[in-house]
């Protein structure tokens, strides 16, 4: 494997992307990447700022093709940036907005002209990249600290996506049409809304909808079979709206554990499965199940588990080094292992254990409770200063705060109750659904001082 093409699409004419309900040519892509290529400074280090997820994809190639790396942060704070340019210092801003924040050197992309792309003759000429090539580095969320970089080869990178395409439950991709409510920046997002369809002949869609009434009309307005990568907080969203879907192959989820129960309603209401994914920045997308029938996730092909008393760790096929989990992972069965909540997110409290990931799943379960995250708190002092405690902030718009801890009690041991639990209009949760500790604590902060007797 010492080369490998840039897509998979082997005809000029074969859809690659839809924008706005028009297709985009596989042609009219090797253009618009060759083009963009050469307008590409000498730097090493690209950071692909753009929104639109089809420039995104042109964007990507063209540094490819140019042998550049792809820097790309889940976050640019002007922090966020600044870190960057102490990694990269020659890192310059590829983005499609003209008006773009980003305080760096910049290269505002161009649309080509719709020309004649698909009548010109010959045969598709697919740039093959080498697979050792570094393609990019992508960042961690930050929802547990400081963003980190972690380098991704083009070999290791387009084996993943081949993995996970041998999972997806879905015969044939070639043709889909795949819509992401996440960014492409994103690593969850960068696999299954760019790589995938560049990887086995299907469609990506440009647009990036966020709220529920835009997902369902981008939906629409792309054609059948049609494929929705998105998260558990979008999910709920969609299904809270009541919103009517088009016909869907298929349905993909990760960025956070799903639910078996909305897991169950969404296969119910939209009638295609969901497969959701487990990964994470640092080994990139690894297992999968089918949440609404099963418990254990299977690891992706050649991908393993080893323990030892401190850590899980992977390591393995598409996997760039051996690397030491964030998560709590129990393994059952050869390939096959339970997911108990991330290893930072245990708690101990008079000798009970649980982590936030089940208590925030028992939490939102309960009817009414649009969204809510568990916290543990950081004010605790004096003789409590050796004691775990907790808080939550909940949005109920027609709940109060006790009938929710009545409802709580009959699901968690009381130990793990919230005190405080702090009722708030929103939580203002990043692109992928999560929220970054930073916000959290934030939060915390202003609801301490406002409520002072409820931290008591």
């Amino acid at each position: 494997m010492t080369a490998l093409p840039l897509i998979a699409h082997d005809r000029p004419d074969a859809v690659i992307a839809w924008r706005g309900g028009r297709p985009i040519s596989a042609r009219r892509f090797l253009l618009d990447v060759a083009a963009l290529a050469q307008r590409l400074p000498d730097s090493m280090h690209v950071l692909n700022f753009c929104a639109d997820r089809y420039r995104f994809a042109v964007g990507l190639g063209a540094a490819l093709v140019r042998g550049k790396c792809s820097i790309l942060p889940s976050a640019h704070a002007p922090e966020v940036i600044r870190q960057l340019r102490v990694f990269a210092p020659d890192v310059f801003c590829l983005s499609d907005d003209p008006q773009c924040p980003i305080a760096l050197p910049q290269l505002l992309y161009v649309d080509a002209g719709d020309g004649a792309a698909d009548s010109i003759a010959g045969e598709l000429r697919v740039p093959l990249i080498p697979a050792t090539q570094r393609a990019g580095y992508l960042f961690t969320s930050g929802s547990s600290g400081a963003p980190v970089p972690h380098a991704k080869s083009w070999g290791k990178l387009v084996r993943c996506v081949q993995a996970e395409i041998s999972r997806l439950p879905v015969a044939d991709l070639t043709g889909c049409a795949i819509l992401g409510t996440v960014p492409a920046q994103h690593m969850y997002g960068f696999e299954s809304t760019v790589m995938l369809p560049l990887q086995c002949g299907a469609a990506l869609c440009a647009e990036r909808p966020f709220f529920p009434a835009d997902i369902a009309a981008a939906l629409h307005a792309a054609p059948a079979p049609r494929v929705l990568v998105s998260t558990p907080v979008h999910l709920r969203a969609l299904l809270a709206a009541g919103q009517v879907l088009p016909p869907l192959e298929l349905i993909v989820s990760a960025t956070a554990m799903l639910p078996a129960g909305l897991a169950r309603e969404v296969e119910s209401r939209y009638h295609a499965p969901l497969l959701e994914i487990y990964g994470s920045t640092e080994t990139g997308e690894m297992a999968s199940r089918r949440t609404a029938l099963e418990q254990q996730w299977r690891l992706f092909p050649d991908v393993q588990l080893s323990t030892d008393a401190q850590h899980c760790w992977a390591h393995g096929g598409h996997i760039e080094q051996r690397t030491a989990l964030a998560d709590v992972l129990e393994p059952v069965a050869e390939n096959c292992f339970l997911l108990h909540g991330r290893t930072a997110d245990l708690v101990n409290i008079a000798g009970k254990r649980s982590s936030l990931a089940h208590l925030n799943h028992q939490l939102q379960a309960i009817p009414g409770v649009q969204d809510a995250a568990y916290f543990v708190r950081e004010d605790v002092q004096g003789s409590l200063a050796d004691v775990t405690r907790l808080g939550a902030l909940v949005v109920a718009p027609k709940l109060d705060a006790a009938s929710i801890l009545q409802a709580l009690r009959q699901r968690i041991d009381p130990v793990f109750l919230p005190r405080p639990l702090l009722l708030v209009e929103q939580l203002p949760r990043n692109a992928t659904g999560k929220l970054a500790q930073h916000t959290l604590r934030a939060l915390t902060a202003v609801a301490a001082e406002q409520q002072p007797h409820l931290f008591a």
